[in-house]
């Protein structure tokens, strides 16, 4: 068992597909980044399958697997990873769910993230809906932007609905992705969040952020879409699995919620949005200063899929070369070269689509004493030629560990 400080670099949906305007390129391809190419040249490469069928094509799924994770023992919902991120207790009857302000036209959803509505405006709008909703059974959480939760508290409510990702749904009717339930246990949950889409329009609409944004010609949020509900889980500790101490360092609650169900402790970057206006150089520094004391240091970057959903290439370039010359780089020549260090993501989100597929995703891993397997650069299409294989479940941490 490798007893080496080691790192994961997570780019959240950097992978993608090759574009035309890139002279057949894949941006990860054309992008510079000399701190990823060093890990595929002195390393290992493959691919990782992280959204298998059967479960959904969202970040949590996908970041479990890159984490070990057993998906159907241990899988158990977006809202309640999110809730664990927000330090939000649940009992054994509470129900979670991730909440997503959004912006709707006339019926239409124009945008999951609210116009990706600030920090201290989604406050106020998630205080509005508990003073108007709240109540010993119904309970709104704010989180980080339009990223927010919904704890549903009784045994009459229950995980089993069917919502759909708001990401993956943009420019269509409402009317067409409304909560169902998932067999007869599901039913009074999926009429409670229909009725709270509903209700909660008028109150948000009403709302003097909304109005105010809405004179300034800013986009309101003025929706709630909720999706991914679930239970607390029971998770195999990665001390227990693999006999490390580990941290993660992340903006968004559903990647600090996993780490501290996996026992690792979550480290806050003051300055960390969950966008591409993140504190690069704060999270860089802080996994510095997090090897020093822990075995594995998991690093995730959330804005190139956010501007990835946005297709906005201009943006993905520079967040992709932003994460390799802010993060990649200083982290590794702070740390040194007796360290492994692994770079992937968690999904694809091709610009063309602006959705998460299930295509494998590339992976280079550089350990010290391994000899290297002669790919020379980090993209998609050179590392499936890697010695590291086709990988799945969690054949990543088996590697490292």
């Amino acid at each position: 068992m490798s007893r080496r400080k080691t790192i994961i670099f997570l780019g959240d949906g950097m992978a993608d597909e090759p574009l035309a305007e890139l002279g057949g390129k894949t941006p990860i391809q054309f992008a510079r980044t000399p701190g990823m190419d060093r890990i595929a040249r002195e390393g290992r490469s493959g691919t990782l399958l992280t959204l298998p069928a059967g479960f959904p094509t969202s970040s949590e799924v996908a970041n479990m697997s890159v984490l070990g994770c057993d998906l159907p023992t241990e899988y158990c919902g977006r809202g309640a990873l999110e809730a664990a991120g927000r330090g939000v207790k649940l009992g054994p009857d509470d129900t979670a769910f991730r909440i997503n302000l959004t912006t709707v036209e006339e019926g239409i959803l124009k945008d999951f993230s609210g116009g990706r509505v600030t920090q201290a405006n989604a406050v106020i709008l998630i205080q509005a809906l508990n003073d108007h909703f709240g109540n010993d059974k119904i309970r709104f959480y704010p989180g980080v932007s339009y990223r927010n939760i919904l704890v549903l508290s009784g045994a009459e409510y229950s995980a089993k609905v069917k919502a759909d990702k708001p990401d993956d749904s943009h420019g269509e009717p409402l009317a067409n992705h409304m909560p169902k339930a998932d067999g007869p246990e599901g039913e009074a949950t999926a009429a409670l969040l229909r009725k709270l889409m509903t209700e909660a329009a008028a109150v948000l609409a009403a709302h003097p952020v909304n109005q105010r944004l809405k004179a300034e010609g800013k986009a309101v949020a003025n929706g709630i879409w909720p999706w991914s509900g679930g239970k607390v889980g029971a998770f195999r500790k990665v001390k227990d699995k693999y006999g490390i101490t580990g941290a993660v360092i992340s903006a968004v609650d559903v990647i600090m919620g996993l780490g501290r169900c996996l026992g690792m402790d979550s480290i806050v970057v003051p300055g960390a949005t969950g966008y591409i206006d993140t504190n690069y150089e704060g999270k860089a520094a802080a996994a510095v200063e997090a090897l020093k004391t822990h075995d594995f240091v998991y690093l995730h970057l959330e804005g190139i899929d956010e501007v990835s959903h946005e297709q906005n290439l201009k943006l993905k370039l520079k967040a992709i070369e932003d994460f390799d010359s802010r993060i990649i780089v200083p982290v590794m020549e702070a740390v040194g070269p007796d360290a492994n260090y692994a770079v992937l993501p968690d999904h694809p989100v091709p610009i063309k689509l602006g959705k998460h597929t299930r295509t494998p995703v590339p992976v280079s891993v550089r350990m010290v004493g391994v000899a290297p397997d002669g790919v020379q650069a980090y993209n998609e299409i050179d590392c499936p030629h890697g010695a590291l294989g086709a990988m799945k479940a969690d054949g990543l941490m088996r590697v490292l560990f």
